[in-house]
């Protein structure tokens, strides 16, 4: 009997294991298929062989190797999701050592290799006037510029992910007594977060204004369709590259999505929101999670010290008197 090819390996991975035994979501699938998509493209570059014709031997822990190395050094992709890719991959090749065992020892060298470490820097958010001049950015005389603002308006203040603001569809926003937006996040968690008046008016005129059936998108596409990952991505970059010609602050950050929901976060720890309230509003696994944005901010630090210090006096942050002090301070 012939072994299975790449190509049958594969689909069986996404059809047997992830949809049919594990009922993977809808979002899980997609990161895998984007995975194998980059996995197939970089195959058939270096090897010289369509993706139906790959032997499973080809995807060996030296090509595999240099596949990560490739989505570092030319997609220029973070380490974490190099890792995330690893980990895609780390799935298929367990399925493929327990379904065909005459594969095991190839797959043990690839679940051998380990995720890379990496340096976890500050969590980068939006001061208010950031925030401010970000949702201002868009033109308001135009059907795309009303619907990113609402977008910019909705992200900010409900921390909804990437893949949670494009597939909120208008059966998923109550505008009455308790208005809120309902979204299945990571772990098929279904959460509500409500609405303040202020993005409630805007969102319940930017739906006046669309025609659509409750199974439509919220944020459609300029075709009508659903947003894609990617577009999201560039709708709030370039905001950010307009907002910043009217806040100069802007220009030293990299505005993404998670950086909205990141500021989200924010707004409402500074409110004093409990951790463990924000875990459940942002649809963290656990509150350890979010414990990440009691790093992120000087000004609660600074607070907690004031109470600290025996005089009572909230301490100053430290000015150099010197011009070449200042200097040797900014390097």
């Amino acid at each position: 009997m012939n072994a299975p090819n790449f190509s049958s390996l594969l689909q069986r991975f996404f059809t047997e294991r992830m949809i049919g035994q594990l009922g993977a979501s809808s979002h899980t699938v997609a990161s895998y298929r984007d995975t194998f998509r980059l996995l197939l493209r970089f195959a058939k570059k270096r090897l010289k062989r369509a993706p139906s014709d790959l032997r499973f031997e080809d995807i060996d822990v030296a090509f595999v190797g240099k596949f990560l190395e490739h989505l570092e050094r030319d997609r220029r992709n973070s380490i974490r999701t190099r890792n995330n890719r690893l980990c895609a991959l780390r799935a298929f090749f367990k399925y493929v050592s327990l379904s065909e065992p005459a594969y095991a020892l190839h797959c043990q060298r690839v679940l051998a290799m380990p995720a890379k470490r990496y340096d976890r820097g500050p969590v980068e958010f939006l001061a208010e006037e950031e925030t401010a001049a970000l949702v201002a950015a868009p033109d308001p005389g135009t059907w795309i510029g009303r619907r990113n603002r609402t977008i910019l308006l909705v992200a900010v203040q409900t921390g909804l992910r990437n893949s949670e603001i494009t597939s909120l569809q208008r059966q998923h926003v109550e505008l009455g007594t308790g208005a809120h937006v309902r979204c299945l996040g990571k772990g098929r968690k279904t959460r509500c977060t409500p609405l303040r008046p202020d993005v409630l008016a805007v969102l319940k005129e930017w739906l006046r204004e669309q025609d659509g059936n409750l199974g439509d998108p919220v944020f459609p596409s300029s075709r009508g369709g659903r947003l894609s990952a990617d577009a999201l991505q560039r709708l709030v970059a370039r905001h950010a590259a307009l907002a910043a010609r009217t806040c100069p602050s802007l220009k030293a950050k990299t505005v993404t999505p998670h950086t909205l929901r990141h500021t989200a976060a924010m707004d409402l720890l500074r409110r004093g929101v409990d951790l463990s309230v924000i875990a459940l509003w942002l649809g963290h696994e656990s509150r350890e999670t979010t414990e990440i944005y009691l790093h992120a901010d000087m000004g609660l630090k600074e607070q907690a010290l004031a109470h600290a210090t025996s005089s009572g006096i909230a301490p100053g942050r430290y000015r150099p008197s010197d011009p070449l002090l200042a200097f040797l301070e900014s390097l």
